[in-house]
């Protein structure tokens, strides 16, 4: 084999390692980013999640169910939500599942996701079978407990 090619096969091989260590290194560094709840500034320079009106959802309210009245406040942290004693938030409720739903920040909107639940997560009265976008004031239904986002 002629010596150029050898080399450029080399040279190439090691740009391709550069590569997937850099890639690597991007996704362990977003990884870390959103489990320690960090998150960059927007442009503009707001760190506070906003809805599409421009109003800030600043809390989770349990509106019916054992723990009505019940508020969480809400930072860039995702929200548990099951009858887990790690949970955000437990509910003591027979058609809840352990690990029910999250409740959690991308980007600038708030997003519900079912986690497998037995009985499903609605939001308004439809059932939620991937992550969906949650506006200020619908209900999202998990039992017989009720929960909206208020500003």
């Amino acid at each position: 084999m002629p010596e150029l090619v050898l080399q450029l096969t080399r040279a190439g091989f090691l740009a391709l390692l550069w590569l997937f260590v850099l890639v690597a290194l991007r996704v362990v560094r977003s990884d870390l980013y959103a489990a320690s709840g960090l998150r960059a500034l927007v442009p503009g320079g707001r760190t506070a999640p906003r809805t599409s009106r421009g109003r800030t959802a600043r809390q989770l309210l349990v509106t019916q169910g054992a723990l009505a009245g019940t508020r969480v406040s809400l930072d860039a942290r995702p929200i548990l939500i099951g009858r887990a004693d790690d949970s955000t938030l437990v509910l003591d409720d027979d058609y809840a599942s352990t690990r029910h739903a999250r409740i959690s920040l991308q980007g600038e909107e708030w997003y519900v996701e079912d986690l497998g639940s037995t009985n499903g997560t609605y939001l308004d009265r439809a059932k939620v079978t991937g992550p969906t976008r949650v506006p200020l004031g619908v209900p999202v239904r998990i039992g017989k407990t009720v929960i909206e986002l208020r500003s």
